[in-house]
């Protein structure tokens, strides 16, 4: 383990701008089919009794967040939170995460996501913003240059829209390498919007359905899309993922194996963190999506977007196992 993209950083702080929530899972022990009457579609009034309940940690910058702490790096989250967050504060300080940029609102509650799922893995949810809504008034280029002590690199992932769209205009504007994670956010922003954030950056990173809602959307193919950000990182789940470059080169990236699939929820996150350190340390691109791939199927081997965990022996060891030398 000589190779120094094994090792953290040694100066290289980056910012993680995103939202920060919890996730509030519950367990159908029945199919909602079942208690739906089509005759009755216009009027629908149900009450489900759920087997389980969790409540879970989430939110992409504190997912992103995570990984990068488990691998050594210190991120530091630039985010808005409610006055409920003081335990989820106080565990992302335990597991190495800079919270000095997390903004409280006393008067609101952190985002909030009500997911229940049925036996068929059918899916009814509702999301509350809550102190997201304020993440518009943060200020990545101050967050960034941290009183004379710049971030090397900032994360721009899935927030309140109007949030994402500054923090892109910001990153460009003060020069500060990006990479921006639009996630489910491409179906909120409009073509014109999409187009600007991803002006000037460094990296876009999307998954495959991503990708082709922002083609739709700005009516632009890939070269068209390399004109505005240098890379654009593309994933497909079990079958990897390609890192696009200016100049038409392509590299693709296979998949790590997972020794069981629990819960894809948090993956691409994870794989997010993996790649982003790989980008702090200097690597080559295929070595970047090679621990995106790793830090990934920690996540979907556990449920949750935060309960995995592993040192940096276990990392490289199983990244030597995928991807023998």
């Amino acid at each position: 383990m000589t190779a120094s993209f094994r090792q953290p950083s040694a100066d290289g702080q980056v910012l993680v701008a995103g939202s920060l929530a919890f996730d509030q899972i519950m367990d159908f022990p029945g199919l909602f089919k079942d208690h739906i009457l089509p005759e009755k579609i216009h009027m629908i009034s149900i009450s489900f009794l759920v087997a389980e309940f969790r409540k879970q940690r989430g939110g992409c910058s504190g997912n992103i967040a995570y990984t990068l702490a488990l691998l050594g790096e210190r991120p530091r989250v630039l985010a808005t939170a409610g006055n409920d967050f003081g335990e989820y504060r106080a565990w992302l300080d335990e597991q190495g995460v800079d919270t000095s940029s997390i903004v409280v609102h006393d008067e609101m509650v952190t985002a909030s996501c009500f997911i229940t799922t049925d036996m068929a893995d059918n899916q009814i949810t509702g999301f509350y913003p809550g102190a997201m809504g304020k993440a518009r008034e943060l200020s990545l280029a101050t967050a960034a240059d941290n009183g004379g002590d710049p971030a090397q690199l900032a994360v721009i992932a899935p927030d309140d829209p109007e949030a994402m769209l500054r923090h892109c205009r910001e990153a460009r504007e003060a020069g500060v390498a990006a990479v921006f994670d639009p996630s489910f956010q491409v179906i909120a922003l409009d073509g014109d919007a999409l187009a600007e954030a991803a002006r000037g950056l460094r990296a876009v990173i999307v998954n495959d359905y991503e990708f082709a809602v922002f083609q739709e959307k700005t009516k632009l193919d890939l070269a068209g899309l390399l004109e505005l950000a240098e890379m654009w990182v593309v994933t497909y789940g079990e079958e990897g993922s390609h890192i696009h470059l200016r100049g038409g080169e392509t590299i693709e990236i296979p998949a790590a194996k997972a020794e069981e699939v629990v819960d894809p929820t948090g993956a691409g996150d994870a794989y997010r963190g993996g790649f982003v350190a790989g980008l702090l340390r200097g690597a080559d691109l295929s070595v970047c999506g090679r621990m995106g791939s790793v830090a990934a199927v920690y996540a979907v081997e556990c449920y949750g977007t935060q309960t995995h965990g592993y040192t940096a022996d276990d990392f490289w060891r199983r990244y030597d196992e995928n991807f023998p030398r």
